[in-house]
């Protein structure tokens, strides 16, 4: 994945940019036109993108507002046009800043660093669930009990994150066996318990008496964070 499609047609310019960026630690895709932007995000994925509304062609208000029908990705306009419609505009068609040219290059760096961060640093920290002596990297796959890494199968994994995203509520078991297994097994019960069981025994202190997966009885069964 490319960090940042940088859209720019005046060749020295982007080139400077794309250097300045990639200095800052980023890789970068430097393209002309709007339509070599909306043809490579077809193709291709980016972190964000830094886009020239005064573009031949395809304009850049014109490029942010076909890349928003498909795309939540952060959005930087550069532009020469700094009247306040233009502004407007920028932010009216879904763009997250709007940079003045000629262009600050270190405040520029500061403003996608922010958005890199607000963006995706979040979601990664919440790609880690915490609940109690648990902690579930979603990102890797594993888990740990009180710092130690248990083993689970693939479908006992995916039933011990649906469970513990949703802490203190009660999920019926056929929405349990549905969101895990969905068509692919005929035997709804014998399936979810065995799994259940699984779990119990790879993160309860007494498997027996359970504190963290109890059993609702009648509906199914919920989560306690411990």
């Amino acid at each position: 994945m490319t960090d940042i499609l940088l859209v720019e047609d005046h060749e020295e310019l982007n080139e400077l940019i794309r250097i300045f960026l990639e200095k800052g630690g980023y890789s970068v895709k430097g393209v002309y036109a709007g339509e070599e932007a909306v043809e490579f995000l077809k193709k291709e994925r980016a972190k964000l993108v830094i886009l020239d509304v005064s573009l031949p062609g395809m304009d850049g208000f014109a490029v942010c507002a076909s890349v928003r029908e498909s795309s939540n990705i952060p959005i930087v306009f550069l532009s020469a046009r700094v009247d306040k419609e233009d502004k407007m505009n920028g932010f009216l068609q879904g763009a997250d800043d709007y940079v003045e040219k000629p262009v600050d290059m270190e405040l520029l760096l500061v403003k996608i660093n922010a958005l890199m961060r607000r963006n995706y640093s979040l979601k990664q920290e919440n790609a880690v669930i915490h609940s109690g002596a648990v902690s579930i990297d979603k990102e890797a796959k594993r888990v740990f009990l009180n710092g130690r890494e248990i083993t689970l199968t693939v479908k006992a994994y995916e039933l011990l994150v649906l469970l513990a995203e949703n802490p203190g509520k009660t999920l019926n078991k056929q929405y349990l066996f549905q969101r895990i297994w969905g068509a692919d097994s005929f035997s709804e019960d014998q399936t979810l318990t065995v799994h259940i069981k699984m779990l119990r025994d790879k993160i309860e202190e007494e498997p027996k008496k359970p504190k963290r997966i109890q059993t609702v009885w009648g509906i199914g069964y919920r989560y306690e964070e411990i």
